[in-house]
């Protein structure tokens, strides 16, 4: 498997995910000519996108399909309430409707609920030929029952949202603030850090920490956070990386 976070962050997101038989994004924030630039920079014609998994309905994850569909023709993989609620794709030929589970060829992927503020949120476990990435992001908790499909897997790519302090004492309205706070909001730096400290395991060779706020959260502040909590634990590993919501990660290959 392949893995690119192509951009991270409030103002859009897409992760790239490459198997033997397909390429893959996950949302489609951004704009389609940042969207065909990234992909075209680590090698990837836009063509060959074969399927778009949705999370969520929010704009930063779906602001270039429509226009992406007009020229090029992925499936789009949506859970059912989110289908219904997307009108822009109603007509569109090219639609997996998936509950829990989807199966692609070689490729199992889990999609399991988030808690956010939009229809049917999902987050997923994608799993090929003993291969594992974990993709959590905009929840405001991560629940103990998917605990037994996230431990020990490969890559961890995981929203670490905002430092708590940093937000409280930040820009936003109260009523923003809360809604960050919420169980139906983001991850802080220290639940991200704490969540990984019972998910990772000796199968583990890369965290990304995702989504972090511009206003409310550094890549500093996130890093120290995430070692510190990792000493406390007393886990060595550091193999830590920030995603940039303008810049396309490393290709990671596992």
């Amino acid at each position: 498997m392949k893995v690119c976070v192509l951009a991270s962050g409030s103002g859009g997101n897409s992760t790239y995910i490459e198997t033997n038989e397909h390429k893959i994004l996950i949302d489609i924030g951004k704009n389609r000519k940042y969207i065909v630039e990234k992909l075209e920079s680590i090698g990837v014609n836009p063509d060959e996108i074969d399927y778009i998994f949705i999370s969520h309905l929010h704009d930063d994850h779906i602001s270039a399909l429509k226009i992406f569909l007009k020229k090029y023709h992925p499936t789009i993989v949506i859970s059912h309430a989110m289908f219904k609620e997307l009108d822009d794709i109603h007509n569109y030929e090219h639609v997996l409707i998936y509950e829990d589970e989807v199966t692609l060829n070689n490729l199992e992927v889990k999609c399991f609920h988030s808690s956010h503020d939009a229809t049917d949120s999902r987050n997923f476990l994608f799993e090929s030929n003993g291969h594992s990435v974990v993709y959590v992001t905009d929840t405001g908790y991560v629940n103990h029952k998917n605990f037994k499909y996230l431990q020990n897997k490969e890559i961890y790519l995981f929203e670490s949202n905002h430092d708590i302090e940093r937000l409280q004492h930040g820009p936003y309205p109260d009523w923003l603030k809360q809604r960050v706070l919420s169980d139906y909001g983001h991850l802080s730096n220290n639940a991200c850090s704490v969540y990984l400290t019972k998910l990772i395991g000796n199968n583990t060779k890369k965290i990304y920490l995702m989504h972090l706020s511009e206003k409310n959260n550094t890549e500093e502040l996130a890093l120290n956070e995430i070692n510190n909590i990792f000493d406390t634990y007393n886990i060595a590993f550091r193999d830590i990386k920030c995603a940039k919501p303008n810049e396309v990660s490393e290709v990671i290959e596992v």
